[in-house]
């Protein structure tokens, strides 16, 4: 991605801090990764985790579960890497049964020194998988956090039993609750970057499952809630540094990005209240995270408000953005050769996703 201003990157080993020509600046990578069906092996009544049990269709047995987990840590520990010496300071997680799988994670030999926290709320959504953000303790400090819920409905009441049967994997219609569309919440999460206040907001928005066209509606109202929750921000403070992330399950281009969020694409066309999306660029160049029928798409992505991309660097401002796919973390043969390694039958991968990320660097004085 072009740059303003070129760096000459010298790390100082163990910390967040390069220097750039004659300037000092500090460094926090902020991830975001749909871990994939990060189920345990226990069976829960009140959710359809079935398929996700050793006797269930995936024969989801232990050691795949702990396979998972490793694997997990070390793409988080790695992400942003070599830019950057220090694992996420903030990440964004989708696709979590639930706090326990959670906290098997962060135990990880990997991932332990990190001393990671967990924020974390069951959602209505009915495989049970909700989102989640982990933080480095000692250089995030969270204030408040709160899982607001996307209410949306069918227009039409279903007639027939069958038809009233899940949409896709993760949403359920019910007569009783209004031909409400139950799917995940969205987090937000307050708190400061070591001293400067940032919110966070996790998404991992209603599926293309029945069809792109036929749910797309979903997705846009997905945007409008994040737009609100981001002026709503604003209206406290017009100088409120706000990141949005999530799989949105649209591209950069979809509506619920370009309209409903209302994000650009270039620094040039924000003005007041703006938000800026430099994954539009990295989609243009053919860049993507996830493939279907061998057409890639930028699903995951990092949004954020004006006042962190026009900044001075005196305070943390967006420096770039890039996608984490690895060599390891792409199938080398077969028939989704040169797609993301995600589970089979035989062992447990990674995600069918590619992790995003950004950095926010700020000048030391």
């Amino acid at each position: 991605m072009p740059l303003k201003f070129s760096f000459c990157l010298i790390f100082l080993f163990g910390t967040s801090v390069f220097f750039s020509q004659s300037k000092k600046y500090k460094i926090h990578t902020v991830a975001f990764y749909n871990f994939e069906n990060l189920y345990d092996t226990v069976n829960d009544e009140f959710t359809n985790d079935d398929e996700w049990t050793p006797t269930g269709a995936q024969h989801w047995i232990t050691e795949k579960y702990q396979q998972k987990l490793k694997n997990l840590a070390r793409v988080i520990s790695e992400i942003g890497t070599p830019e950057n010496s220090n694992p996420p300071t903030l990440i964004g997680g989708a696709e979590i049964e639930n706090r326990s799988v959670l906290e098997d994670l962060i135990k990880e030999p990997k991932l332990q020194p990190l001393d990671l926290g967990i924020i974390h709320f069951d959602s209505p959504d009915k495989r049970g998988i909700d989102v989640a953000l982990l933080y480095q303790k000692k250089y995030f400090r969270p204030t408040s956090f709160s899982n607001i819920p996307l209410i949306i409905y069918r227009k039409e009441i279903p007639k027939r039993k069958e038809e009233t049967e899940v949409l896709d994997d993760e949403v359920e219609v019910k007569k009783e609750n209004k031909n409400r569309v139950f799917t995940r919440d969205q987090l937000l999460v307050s708190g400061f970057l070591e001293d400067e206040e940032i919110h966070i907001i996790v998404n991992h928005w209603p599926s293309r499952s029945g069809g792109e066209k036929a749910t797309s509606l979903f997705r846009e109202a997905a945007g409008k809630l994040n737009r609100r929750i981001m002026d709503s921000l604003q209206q406290i403070n017009p100088r409120a540094k706000v990141l949005t992330m999530g799989d949105f399950n649209d591209g950069p281009l979809n509506n619920s990005i370009k309209t409903g969020l209302g994000a650009k694409s270039t620094k040039a066309e924000l003005s007041g209240f703006g938000v800026f999306n430099p994954f539009e660029e990295l989609a243009n160049k053919g860049f993507g995270t996830i493939a279907y029928r061998d057409s890639w798409n930028i699903f995951d992505q990092i949004i954020m408000t004006e006042s962190l991309i026009k900044s001075d660097f005196l305070t943390f401002g967006f420096w770039k953005a890039g996608i984490f796919n690895k060599t390891y973390l792409i199938q080398n043969s077969g028939k989704y050769k040169g797609y993301p390694l995600r589970n089979t039958l035989a062992e447990a991968g990674f995600s069918d996703h590619f992790p995003v990320y950004i950095y926010l660097i700020k000048e030391v004085r």
